[in-house]
């Protein structure tokens, strides 16, 4: 019987094709616009992810000033970091991989006829560590580089491709105010952060270059350290602090003019913020698979207003309400169901676009692919049951003789 109610909703959707279609019309639009949007949102969240980490492993930014209510508030009483504290956290805090000053400056920099204004960063060989950067051609610096201050430089692909019409920087001496640097490396491409900078517009020298040069005095504005695994990065955090708090001979009743940044924390805010706007999205989104519903319900309606007398004639041969129920009630599944299909591949297919254009990861979210699915069924069950139980309740007689 069930065959058979199936083979007759079939029927009945064919014989009026492009009413069944403007009635699926909605459940497509809801279907395909929640997996859509979920799929844009997922590959925002791990674009974000995945950006977020390649600005350093396990890394723990160490900043003069004071932290208020998890946002830092400057401080002006309070010392900058020497060598010294790099050192101490080197040899005295254990499961640190490595440790670099990170000072930075805007500089002009200038090749033969060209220039172009970007950042540039004071630091030693453990930044490239804890940032997890390569080089794509040259070495890092070398010892007497580092101790002696001496005038060379490792700069982004951006500087290359925008300073050198050949892209052969290595060896080159790049203007750097009144002073110039020779090019001794050339990192690997990491492109734009999560924030939209671009990571590669950078160059990069010794401290004690950029303290004498640029800077004029010895003081460090922030330190990086790398945890070596995860797990140890809480501990860390706390060694740090209290051997900071000593170093600075900050008394247990006074605050710190220090604080440590967490790179998780700022991975986990971000992610909740895409996470929470997934969501959103795909509740609007979903909005409109109710509204396909009751475009069902509302043709299924016209349906049994149509077939009245057919309704009739069933009934009156002997047809059981239950088989005039199930038969429209199996009509309205198909109608959904057929929608969540044709929804879902369009769902797939227009996020993928989407994603392609925006270079986001292709993500797709079995679980919403599935609740989409089984939601769009639900809800032909759910609108179709009204009318289905509307044209079961006809009285046989009045049926046929309605006109």
């Amino acid at each position: 019987m069930l065959i058979n109610t199936f083979l007759i909703a079939i029927k009945e959707i064919r014989r009026n094709i492009l009413r069944s279609i403007l009635t699926t019309l909605g459940i497509v639009i809801g279907v395909a616009s929640v997996i859509a949007m979920v799929m844009i949102g997922d590959g925002t969240t791990a674009n974000i992810q995945e950006s977020i980490s390649k600005l350093g492993t396990n890394m723990l930014t160490l900043r003069v000033g004071q932290e208020r209510r998890g946002k830092p508030r400057s401080d002006n009483s309070a010392r900058a970091f020497k060598q010294e504290d790099i050192n101490a956290i080197k040899n005295q805090i254990v499961n640190v991989k490595a440790v670099a000053a990170q000072n930075s400056s805007s500089i002009n920099a200038i090749y033969s006829n060209r220039s172009y204004t970007s950042n540039i960063m004071g630091t030693s060989n453990d930044y490239f560590i804890i940032k997890d950067w390569s080089l794509k051609s040259g070495r890092l610096f070398n010892k007497d580089e580092l101790t002696f201050g001496q005038t060379s430089c490792i700069v982004g692909t951006t500087i290359v491709k925008q300073l050198f019409e050949n892209n052969d920087a290595l060896g080159a001496k790049l203007r750097l105010k009144n002073f110039a640097c020779t090019v001794v490396g050339v990192l690997k491409s990491k492109g734009a952060s999560a924030f939209g900078r671009d990571q590669d517009e950078i160059i990069v020298v010794p401290l004690k270059m950029f303290q004498r040069k640029i800077q004029g005095n010895k003081d460090i504005n922030s330190i990086l350290i790398s945890v070596n695994e995860s797990e140890n990065i809480e501990q860390v955090k706390k060694d740090v602090t209290a051997l900071m708090k000593e170093r600075r001979t900050i008394k247990a009743t006074e605050d710190n003019n220090f604080y440590i940044r967490d790179m998780r924390d700022l991975l986990t805010a971000m992610t909740s913020t895409t996470k929470m706007l997934t969501f959103l999205l795909g509740s609007i989104a979903g909005i409109s698979l109710l509204v396909g519903g009751i475009g069902i319900m509302n043709i299924m309606l016209v349906s049994v207003t149509e077939r009245t007398r057919e309704i009739g004639t069933r009934l009156a041969i002997g047809a059981m309400q239950n088989e005039v129920l199930l038969q429209f009630l199996v009509e309205a599944i198909v109608l959904s169901t057929l929608g969540g299909v044709i929804g879902i591949i369009f769902g797939i297919s227009i996020g993928y676009l989407v994603v392609f254009f925006m270079q986001l990861p292709f993500i797709i979210n079995i679980k919403i692919v599935v609740i989409s699915f089984i939601f769009s069924t639900l809800i032909g069950v759910i609108f179709g049951y009204f009318p289905a139980k509307k044209a079961a309740k006809l009285n046989p007689i009045e049926a046929l003789r309605y006109e």
